[in-house]
């Protein structure tokens, strides 16, 4: 089976995510037309995950669940996980659970550029943090980008 994988990232805050989601929604759907299989990777956060999970649940609701699979990537066990279950398709957690839990967000962030074909992203100029770091090495890892923050 041919799956064609996305990622996503962005910031902890957002401002415009409704119209932002409208605009995610429209890129999946189209991405689960043309595709045989579509994972879509997401974490949980802050407000562009949410946003995220929300739009590719949507998408998922109006042309079925046949050909994708919403996976919550986690950087390790979290207490709520459990309740997540009945949300997203799948929860994993691609890092080793040795690391360093200060670490690992960083980790996580890097397989999900090792496994993308396609980064989504919400991350603004001049912003630090993790979404920004994670954009900078889907840029060097070629990664196709989509950027949110670009064109708002």
């Amino acid at each position: 089976m041919d799956i064609y994988r996305i990622a996503f990232i962005g910031h902890r805050e957002i401002y415009g995510q409704y119209r932002l989601e409208d605009r995610i929604e429209q890129i999946i759907r189209e991405k689960l037309r043309e595709n045989e299989y579509v994972e879509l990777y997401v974490g949980r956060n802050g407000d562009f995950d949410i946003s995220v999970a929300s739009a590719a649940k949507r998408a998922q609701e109006a042309l079925g669940h046949h050909n994708s699979s919403l996976i919550l990537l986690q950087p390790y066990p979290m207490k709520g996980d459990p309740d997540y279950a009945r949300f997203y398709d799948e929860i994993a957690y691609p890092v080793d659970p040795k690391t360093h839990p200060k670490a690992a967000i960083t980790k996580r962030n890097q397989w999900m550029i090792d496994h993308a074909d396609l980064l989504i992203a919400y991350v603004e100029d001049g912003r630090k943090g993790g979404a920004l770091t994670t954009l900078q090495y889907a840029k060097k890892k070629n990664v196709e980008i989509i950027n949110f923050a670009d064109n708002p």
